[in-house]
């Protein structure tokens, strides 16, 4: 990697650390709610390229890493907290005022997490996802991660959701603001989502990837496979249960204790 490139690759890392620049932006405009900064991602991915290795010490833990996405080291003072046991936050985080990390958990290069928002232990919040303020990621979650194509949407959780823990979602899924997804549930940008409620079918695809309403009351369920040997075995398919609006009663099961903030 030339000098010139790893100014650029350390600029833009820090634009994403002091949330100048996102890997997706809310946009009231677009048709989604979303605008996708390709030209961010790409940037990302620029990184990569340089294949050097390094080493770096934090506390008794020793990372070794590519040299232009080193563990950001400026966690110290901030107005959040990093509860100790193991956790890890890559170069090029944004983390705003208020965000609670448990161990251990791990957050990549681009992801954005907003204020007040609680990431509890065993998470994974992938490259370039979008987590929204006082947002409750229940442990074990994976959010995951893209970087290629640049334009694709990432994973975005929007302001007030809740996600429950063991839940999983993946490939540009957009969960709307205030949705509730319950524990289990497991949702990618192409899959089915079927709303219980309105009695209609919600489907994503490649190009415009599945978005869960907002407040949404998702539960994992089950279908039948319209198919004669899985008719003969009784064999169903796991799928996601749009069940309720989200209520007063849903709000103070999913809410968090101040205390623990």
């Amino acid at each position: 990697m030339t000098t010139e490139t790893a100014t650029t690759t350390s600029s833009i890392l820090d634009d994403l650390e002091a949330g100048r620049v996102r890997a997706a932006w809310p946009d009231a405009e677009a048709t989604d709610g979303w605008r996708v900064d390709a030209q961010a991602k790409a940037a990302i991915l620029d990184a990569f390229r340089d294949r050097t290795t390094m080493d770096w010490q934090a506390g008794p833990l020793t990372f070794r890493d590519r040299a232009a996405l080193a563990p950001r080291s400026d966690l110290a003072g901030g107005p959040w907290r990093i509860v100790p046991g193991g956790t890890a936050v890559r170069r090029g985080v944004f983390l705003s005022s208020d965000v609670i990390v448990m161990p251990p958990s791990y957050l990549n290069v681009g992801a954005w997490v907003g204020e007040a928002t609680m990431v509890d232990s065993h998470v994974l919040v992938g490259s370039c996802a979008q987590i929204g303020a006082r947002v409750h990621l229940a442990a074990g979650v994976t959010i995951g991660g893209v970087l290629e194509p640049a334009g694709a949407r990432p994973v975005i959780v929007d302001d007030d959701a809740f996600v429950g823990a063991g839940s999983v979602l993946l490939e540009g899924l957009l969960v709307g603001r205030g949705a509730v997804i319950g524990a289990g549930v497991t949702l990618t940008g192409t899959s089915r989502l079927y709303d219980l409620v309105r009695g209609c079918v919600l489907r994503g695809t490649v190009d415009e990837p599945l978005v869960v309403p907002p407040g949404a009351v998702v539960v994992p369920g089950s279908r039948t496979v319209d198919d004669p040997f899985a008719r003969a075995h009784g064999l169903s398919v796991a799928t996601a249960l749009l069940v309720k609006d989200r209520d007063a009663g849903t709000s103070a099961r999913v809410a968090l204790e101040d205390a623990l903030r």
